[in-house]
């Protein structure tokens, strides 16, 4: 784990860039952890991002990406558009929460 400062927050983060405390996140680490990703955020991006970390707080885990597609209403195409890099596992650092379980 290393520590760094993201929007002038020192955070916590795991070897694959993930924050280990999810209490930390603002929208000003998203933004942050996005430009690390070469993601500029988009209205559609933070529907994405806001999703993923609400069904972190009521499930205790992120999902997949075909539970993604399915619940948030966003095709799994355009997911893949917006987040070139693997959209559950990109949505779910951008949003400060663990990666969802079944992403490599």
């Amino acid at each position: 784990m290393t520590t760094q400062t993201l929007a002038g927050v020192p955070v916590e983060r795991d070897a694959e860039g993930f924050l280990t405390d999810p209490s930390l996140w603002s929208e000003a680490v998203a933004v942050a952890i996005a430009a690390e990703e070469g993601i500029t955020l988009t209205e559609r991006h933070w529907e994405v991002v806001r999703f993923m970390r609400h069904a972190y707080e009521t499930t205790g885990a992120g999902p997949n990406v075909r539970l993604l597609a399915k619940a948030s209403g966003v095709s799994v195409r355009e997911l893949y558009a917006l987040f070139p890099r693997g959209p559950a596992k990109t949505a779910a650092k951008i949003a400060g929460i663990p990666k969802p379980h079944g992403c490599i």
